[in-house]
């Protein structure tokens, strides 16, 4: 009996140390390019373990990369900016470019900070927060205008030329990862007065990297290798290998019905969860782009208000979607005449 339990101890190390060695001990390329070889899609894993919110740079490496890499496709709004039908309101951040605290149009991840009580003993915890790349998202199902898709990475995605800015996205995502700037987007050549807020901005998981086999720009600049990427099943099966050695706690692998983005706690995520909330009613910070860790929270998806609002959509968002490749086509036409005359 023995003998069997040292045997399994021994498959169990040797499968988690592949398992690691695989996705941190190789080149910078060779996680992505062998999942996009054998066609499957991507995993990140977050470990909160190793994540020290970078106590001596002004700003966390992660959300500094990530600011950088992305600038060029920051919006750039026209103002005055208009009310939208039947709001009268805007959603600015503009003049916040530089906060990178929370998610914004300016700033697609950050890195939370709270402390936890659990078995006695203090912990603070450095929680780096972007969108979590469901497996079935919900933004997805429910956006009226077809502006969001899930590419074969699993990196889930806004196009920011058909996003129309009504935030439904927003609405249905348990954390509220989207976020919109108004004076922005489609809505202002086809209807101003009457439709569309601007559009929603968020983290697409550095789709541009991964198409040439590189990782997003936040794993390539974390110097703890708190962040990792990989084949979606190796880095879950990571996840939990590593949650199980220390005694600790995974979130991802459940909630929504599942995110391509892991991570693992030696504390609760109940507790994370309760710290945000408790940090925020002190704070008064009523401000979207600071999400809390529910747990094991459904996906609307699944719910009969949620089936039947996607049945109801469905031929609205077809016709959407018909009209964005029509609107893709002419724009692609004009793009050619103006090449071609320009360049007889």
């Amino acid at each position: 009996m023995n003998n069997n339990f040292s045997r399994r101890t021994f498959l169990k190390r040797a499968t988690a140390a592949g398992l690691l060695g695989a996705l941190t001990a190789t080149g910078l390329s060779d996680p992505v390019k062998a999942a996009e070889q054998r066609g499957e899609k991507l995993g990140t894993l977050i470990d909160l373990t190793r994540c020290d919110g970078c106590p001596n740079s002004p700003t966390p490496l992660c959300v500094a990369a990530c600011r950088q890499h992305n600038q060029s496709r920051f919006p750039e709004p026209q103002k005055p900016l208009k009310y939208y039908w039947p709001q009268k309101k805007v959603e600015d951040w503009s003049d916040k470019r530089e906060l990178t605290t929370r998610l914004t149009p300016y700033n697609w991840t950050f890195v939370d900070k709270v402390k936890v009580e659990h078995n006695g003993l203090q912990h603070e915890i450095h929680v780096p927060r972007r969108c979590m790349h469901c497996d079935n998202p919900t933004c997805l199902k429910l956006c009226p205008f077809s502006a969001i898709a899930k590419e074969s990475t699993g990196a889930v995605s806004i196009d920011d030329e058909v996003c129309f800015g009504g935030a439904k996205c927003r609405d249905v995502c348990p954390w509220g990862i989207p976020q919109r700037q108004a004076g922005v987007g489609l809505y202002l050549q086809i209807a101003p007065d009457l439709a569309g807020g601007g559009v929603m901005y968020k983290c697409d998981l550095c789709s541009d990297l991964l198409a040439v086999g590189k990782k997003p720009a936040c794993v390539q600049a974390c110097p703890r290798e708190a962040l990792a990427i990989g084949p979606r099943e190796e880095i879950q099966a990571l996840a939990r290998k590593k949650a199980q050695d220390m005694g600790g706690y995974v979130y991802g692998d459940l909630e929504n019905g599942g995110t391509s983005t892991l991570y693992i706690s030696s504390v609760p995520f109940e507790k994370i969860d309760q710290a945000i909330k408790a940090d925020k009613k002190q704070k008064e910070d009523n401000s979207p782009g600071r999400p809390g860790m529910p747990v094991k929270v459904d996906n609307y998806l699944e719910s009969e208000k949620g089936l039947f609002y996607s049945a109801l959509l469905a031929p609205f968002a077809g016709a959407a979607a018909a009209g964005i490749t029509a609107y893709r086509t002419l724009k692609g036409d004009q793009e050619e005449e103006e090449h071609d005359h320009n360049n007889p």
